[in-house]
């Protein structure tokens, strides 16, 4: 007979799931408030300056997960996550205050200690909950995770009015204060309206709550929640910019648009824990990763325009060339006609094309007078490949990719109170750690591959090749378990060995 969760476990999940929305849409706030503040020209900042601002919050979210994963599991999540509010809201307000580069880093690094709350808030639910509830728990849990979406559809709007439409562009200073006072206002009502509870293993020594940080698994789990995670966290950001650049929106639609990416992400995730809980998040892996590969595939394709050499028109005789007009060149008696370029409407460039299009034409390569042999080229075939990248398309893609990566991150934490049930805060930290460090690689990585290349979609070209190495690297484990003769074992969890 299933346990069933008690009623203090539903009010800890909701006021975890709320604090954790708070924090994490505080945590991606740089990704709206840089691109306003450089679009603007309040600021000077380059995009590789720009790429350290998005990454910098990432890194300490990223880093403190470990020691607040196990500072949880020592004294309880109550006390800690009302502390980590009350804290990072000071740096928070104070980034209303400066433009200057170097403070405005070391502000944006001490309130990414938002990010840690996610360890946090999985150490604390994990206790509330019987193993059987432990994937929907932790991914409604996960939801918060639509704060960043909170902030991306919000933070854009709330700026151009506090701005009032540009004609006052310090109003900029508000928007922070306001992130400041949510958080204030979190903390207070998280430390009234919850209790207190540690898990058995709070009196181990730190050596042996260490301990299972030894286990390969750990780190394979990690690296998928570098994916499902990290680059979440990294095109939440990110994609404010990549609208901006690519498609030429404003600011409030690039807004619109990431969190057309951002908040499936977070809503889905609970959809992962109950996937996870009723068919096994070995099968919920499999299916996220290999749609990950494929969409992101998709996503690679840039917005192009190629001209390339096409069909050319050779002369079959040796005489001299006597007309040359748009359509026909004629040498001596023989005329051979030219495929012209057709005009193209006024509108063509305001379609909506979902596919490549292609035209060619051909342009004279001699003129009047000129002595032609045999076989000579009279005209250079020209052919012309466009691609739009129609942003509609583009839009579905990352929705696609949004909702995958949301029930990836469930189904990956969904195996660490079954595995590790006693340190669900310090394991849960750990790939948390590894995880959100994909958060601060991302901007920064994906600014350099777009220096180098000069392709927005480079970053799409590396997640790819994530996804790909991550699938493989599972199917080789579970392929390798299959053969040691533990398939019961592998349909919904993999060996403690592996």
């Amino acid at each position: 007979m299933q346990q069933r969760p008690s009623g203090i476990a539903y009010r800890i999940l909701f006021f975890n799931t709320l604090a954790f929305t708070v924090c994490f849409a505080g945590w991606v706030l740089n990704g709206v408030l840089v691109a306003f503040l450089i679009d603007n020209g309040i600021v000077n900042w380059n995009l590789v300056q720009a790429g350290w601002l998005l990454g910098i919050p990432v890194l300490t979210g990223s880093v403190m997960r470990l020691p607040l994963g196990l500072l949880t599991d020592r004294i309880g999540g109550r006390w800690v996550f009302s502390g980590l509010m009350l804290l990072c809201a000071i740096p928070l307000f104070l980034l209303s205050t400066t433009t200057h580069y170097t403070l405005f880093l070391v502000l944006s690094f001490l309130f990414g200690l938002l990010g840690a709350s996610f360890a946090v808030g999985v150490g604390f639910t994990s206790l509330w909950f019987p193993p059987e509830w432990q994937g929907r728990a932790l991914g409604i849990f996960g939801m918060g995770n639509v704060g960043s979406a909170i902030t991306t559809m919000v933070a854009p709007s709330l700026l151009i009015r506090l701005t009032g439409d540009g004609t006052n562009p310090e109003g900029w200073r508000m928007l922070p204060v306001i992130y400041a006072m949510a958080l204030v206002v979190m903390a207070v009502l998280f430390a009234l309206f919850t209790r207190n509870k540690r898990p058995a293993s709070s009196g181990k020594s730190l050596a042996l709550m260490l301990r299972p940080l030894k286990s390969v698994r750990v780190w394979r789990f990690g690296l998928y929640y570098f994916l499902v995670f990290g680059c979440f966290v990294t095109f939440s950001q990110w994609l404010v910019s990549y609208f901006l650049n690519v498609y030429n929106t404003t600011l409030v639609m690039a807004g619109m648009f990431a969190a057309c990416f951002s908040l499936p992400a977070g809503l889905f995730r609970a959809v992962g824990g109950w996937l996870s809980d009723r068919s096994g998040a070995r099968q919920v892996m499999y299916w996220v990763l290999g749609n990950s590969v494929i969409l992101t595939f998709l996503l690679l394709i840039p917005r192009m325009e190629i001209y390339s050499p096409g069909a050319g028109l050779m002369a079959t005789q040796a005489g001299t060339v006597t007309q040359v007009s748009a359509d026909a060149i004629t040498v001596d008696d023989k005329t051979y006609p030219l495929k012209a370029r057709q005009p193209r409407p006024a509108h063509t460039d305001r379609q909506q094309l979902i596919f490549p299009t292609k035209e060619s034409w051909q342009e004279a390569a001699v003129q009047t007078g000129d002595v032609v042999k045999k076989k000579q080229m009279l005209a250079q075939g020209v052919t012309r490949i466009y691609f739009q990248a129609n942003v509609w398309v583009f839009l579905v893609l990352i929705l696609l990719t949004g909702i995958s990566w949301g029930i990836g991150t469930a189904a990956v934490f969904k195996h660490i109170p079954v595995y590790f049930p006693q340190e669900v805060g310090i394991v849960g930290g750990m790939v948390g750690l590894i995880g959100g460090l994909g958060g601060f690689v991302g901007p920064i990585l994906f600014g350099y591959l777009l220096n180098l290349s000069g392709l927005w979609t480079s970053s799409w070209f590396f997640v790819c090749l994530l996804s790909a190495l991550c699938l493989l690297w599972m199917h080789r484990v579970i392929t390798r378990m299959m053969k040691q003769g533990a398939p019961h074992l592998a349909d919904k969890f993999e060996r403690p060995d592996q």
